[in-house]
């Protein structure tokens, strides 16, 4: 038993004097292989001073940070099909769109709370034919040859927030503003048009989606899943857009059937009565009939009003309080 006991100590032993000289080297290694990284860098940026190469050092490094970038650039340029056209244009294989607009399509149905994947499938899908029709609606009209020349943006800035708010109400500057302030929305929340090729399509798309705004505000409808499916149907009917259509289609089979039978029955055949029967609103220069009446406007577009979908609403939800009041009262 002593015997055992002893040729166990003296392997423990021998194993303990092992792993201590591995930790030993192990240091060692790792101490000269820090000294090298040391020494080694201070022995090079002495034969560098001593050459005269950190003169103006600063500036080295943002030329070689800007080259870094041009270079990357470069590189992104050449791994596409064609030469950016515009800025932020990025120009996408046939393949890469074709999984875009997959991709989009899946995330706007099963998340279409997310803006930028209807974004992105309204670009994957703005097919040439449809962009092509859209431009020579807007050519064959003195007011879209108009907006295709001067080629407007719809920002804050450029509609005077300030300035609308100050208007009288029955202006469509104050309507819109108005329905801005309440959806707590702003004309600056539109994304930039990425992949589209061509510039005047790209521009023709950027207008329709900075315009999508007015088209709920002369219409008093709400940014909840009703009312923008009720707009997609009136831009599907008026302008053809394959992604309006698409989601007019297919959006109310996530709905709540009381949602779905308020759209079937109320805002979808409104919006496609509406949509086929009014003037191109794509040709509509909105900035420049900020301060019209928008009764009169209406009148002139061919549009009425669909029934307010929020009071709608509200009367659903206070009919639903009522009924639960008097089923618990009955309960008790």
């Amino acid at each position: 038993m002593s015997g055992l006991t002893l040729r166990y100590n003296t392997a423990r032993g021998a194993l303990s004097r092992n792993c201590m000289q591995q930790r030993r080297h192990f240091l060692v290694a790792t101490a000269m292989t820090l000294g090298g990284l040391i020494f080694g860098k201070q022995a090079r940026l002495a034969n560098a001073m001593d050459r005269g190469e950190l003169h103006n050092k600063n500036d080295d490094y943002e030329l070689q940070r800007k080259e870094d970038t041009d270079r990357r650039l470069r590189a992104l340029r050449n791994s596409r099909p064609i030469e950016p056209r515009y800025e932020g244009h990025v120009p996408l294989y046939t393949h890469e769109k074709l999984l875009l607009f997959a991709i989009s399509g899946l995330r706007s149905y099963f998340h279409p709370e997310n803006g930028l994947n209807i974004v992105q499938l309204g670009e994957a899908s703005a097919i040439t034919p449809f962009l092509e029709n859209l431009k020579t609606t807007m050519l064959s009209d003195k007011t879209g040859r108009r907006i295709l020349k001067e080629q407007p943006n719809i920002t804050s800035d450029t509609l005077d927030m300030n300035r609308l708010s100050k208007m009288p109400k029955t202006t469509l500057g104050y309507t819109y503003y108005k329905w801005l302030k309440k959806e707590g929305v702003s004309p600056d929340t539109r994304e930039p048009v990425k992949y589209i090729d061509d510039p005047i399509h790209a521009y023709v798309f950027k207008r329709y989606r900075q315009c999508h705004d007015f088209y709920h505000a002369i219409n008093d409808l709400p940014i909840i899943i009703e009312g923008e499916i009720a707009i997609k149907a009136l831009e599907a009917a008026n302008m053809g857009v394959p992604m309006a259509g698409l989601g007019a289609l297919l959006a109310p089979l996530r709905l709540k059937p009381i949602q779905r039978e308020r759209l079937y029955d109320i805002y979808l055949p409104w919006a496609v009565r509406m949509g086929l029967s009014c003037k191109p609103l794509i040709n509509v220069y909105w900035e420049e009939i900020l301060d019209k009446d928008i009764n009169e406007l209406r009148e002139e577009l061919g549009i009425s009003s669909p029934p307010d979908l929020r009071e709608i609403r509200k009367e659903r939800s206070r009919i639903r309080k009522e009924l639960k009041m008097k089923y618990e009262n009955h309960e008790m």
